[in-house]
């Protein structure tokens, strides 16, 4: 029964070259929007940062469809392509349940290293190859199925069994996801808005789900809103508005999620202090731009005063040389001469 469900799936493929890699935006790198069985989606590639050691990929929704109120279940497997050798490729297969609380899903392929050494097959002449499978069904889910193939080419096939993941298997160790410990739909409508930005953090340290595993599920509720607040905040806060007020609200939240959460947050403490620190240096910025503004202004008035002084000068000259030409045969005279008058004798 359960190989004539898995044969009624129909998988659709989409295939993402990303060329030029290096020269990348590899905070922000996603694919174009792909539709596949009348469902948009994106493929994203989790921000590399210094801290992040690891290459990961997610499948995103990228529909324009209401936040709430909508889901659809989903068979899909995303793969990272080995060029040199096929059977090497990396797979993770997943089912999901995409809804307006949980519009993407994503996971860790290998580790950077050996991404980023041309000798693995994985990243070739500055380019890597990134494969999603889809399928988009109303059936029920079953354990998850295999028979996704590339169209025109050899089935995709990890070297290692361990690197294809089922959904149960994700459940284990370090394959826990923050849905597998959170429940979206218990979630206020503002505490939905931080799952975005806790699910990539999760991909990038998955430490965060293995702290929570054994915490009561009103304390891991507590601990990841804590984190969703500070994420929040940094990511949609301009530093212009880092006054006083919002400096405060930052260091308020900060100290209890860092005090009290039971999180390692050694990888977002710059970050924090960065936004902290935002405040001197718009003082500093203001300061320096007050004391530019001076001196634009004193240089106008110089400007001004030389063209004045120059204009001056020139009068000057011509004056001077009127009264050079104003004393030639000229005499001078007593002013303090009495006039008088001719005497006739």
């Amino acid at each position: 029964m359960e190989n004539q469900q898995r044969t009624s799936l129909n998988f659709e493929t989409f295939e993402w070259k990303i060329e030029n890699f290096s020269k990348q935006n590899i905070m922000n790198l996603q694919s174009k929007k792909f539709q596949i069985q009348g469902c948009k989606w994106r493929i994203h590639l989790c921000s590399i940062k210094k801290d992040v050691n690891h290459f990961s990929l997610s499948l995103m929704v990228a529909d324009s469809l209401p936040p709430y109120g909508w889901s659809r279940n989903t068979y899909f497997k995303l793969a990272l392509i080995n060029q040199i050798d096929g059977n090497k490729s990396v797979v993770k297969e997943t089912q999901q349940k995409f809804n307006g609380g949980y519009r993407s899903w994503g996971s860790r392929f290998l580790n950077l290293n050996d991404f980023l050494d041309f000798k693995q097959g994985y990243l070739v002449n500055n380019t890597c190859i990134i494969e999603a499978h889809i399928c988009v069904s109303d059936v029920a889910f079953i354990p998850t199925p295999t028979n996704g193939s590339r169209s025109g080419k050899q089935e995709i096939e990890s070297s290692d069994e361990s690197e294809t993941h089922s959904s149960t298997e994700e459940v284990q160790g370090s394959d826990l996801t923050l849905r597998d410990i959170l429940d979206f739909e218990k979630l206020g409508e503002e505490e939905k808005t931080y799952v975005p930005l806790l699910e990539e953090v999760c991909i990038n340290h998955p430490s965060l789900i293995r702290s929570q595993n054994k915490k009561s599920d009103l304390f891991k509720v507590w601990a990841f809103i804590s984190l969703g607040k500070v994420l929040h905040f940094l990511n949609t806060t301009k530093a212009r508005d880092m006054n006083e007020d919002a400096c405060n609200e930052l260091c308020i939240l900060w100290d209890e999620l860092n005090k009290s959460s039971g999180f390692d947050l050694a990888w977002l403490e710059p970050h924090v202090h960065s936004a902290l620190g935002v405040k001197a240096q718009l003082e500093r910025t203001l300061a320096v731009k007050t004391l530019q503004n001076s001196v634009v202004a004193m240089e106008i008035k110089m400007k001004r005063l030389r063209g004045e002084l120059a204009a001056t000068e020139a009068e000057f000259e011509v004056a001077r040389k009127a009264l050079i030409e104003a004393r030639k045969g000229s005499t001078e005279m007593d002013f303090n001469a009495v006039l008088g008058y001719a005497m006739f004798r």
